[in-house]
């Protein structure tokens, strides 16, 4: 599991003023989904925050950029939830870029989608004990990117305004 870094504030218990998000059940919590929940916390790797296909999750996540332009830098920072592995970042670029998804020219990539992650549709928020996977600080409330090609997390509630490029 990636190391915690008490210093970043990101605990999960902090506002969420600026992240709404939605429950898997419509907003009401119950104990049947607990170990779900626990199972889901358990099954996600550590190397990276999803079980499904990196490259696609990755480009997914590149494609619903909000922001027109973005540096190589904070493009790294949103695949690297996906996964650190020097090898799949530059495979989730490369196909990125191959798709028409993005276009790179001196250090910026250009989106050319138009869609965008939702914080009320396309995030959502469990109880558990989790780890977030941008910057492994220890969460109770773990928020979780749904993506068609599949899910990302968990993320605390600071790290999944960055990964989804709502707080920069």
């Amino acid at each position: 599991m990636p190391a915690r870094d008490p210093g970043s504030g990101d605990d999960g218990e902090g506002d969420d003023a600026g992240a709404s998000a939605r429950t898997d059940d419509g907003g009401e919590d119950d104990d049947a989904g607990a170990s779900a929940r626990s199972e889901a916390s358990a099954s996600t790797p550590a190397a990276g925050g999803t079980d499904d296909d990196p490259i696609e999750v990755g480009v997914e996540l590149l494609a619903k950029a909000e922001d027109p332009e973005l540096s190589l830098a904070d493009a790294m920072d949103r695949v690297e939830a996906v996964s650190t592995a020097p090898t799949v970042v530059r495979e989730i670029l490369d196909t990125a870029e191959k798709r028409g998804v993005v276009e790179r020219e001196d250090g910026v990539l250009r989106t050319t989608g138009s869609e965008y992650v939702s914080q009320t549709t396309d995030v959502v928020r469990r109880d558990g004990d989790y780890d977030c996977r941008r910057c492994g600080t220890g969460l109770s409330t773990g928020h979780f990117v749904q993506l068609d090609a599949g899910e990302l997390g968990p993320f605390g509630s600071e790290c999944v305004r960055k990964v989804t490029g709502r707080d920069d």
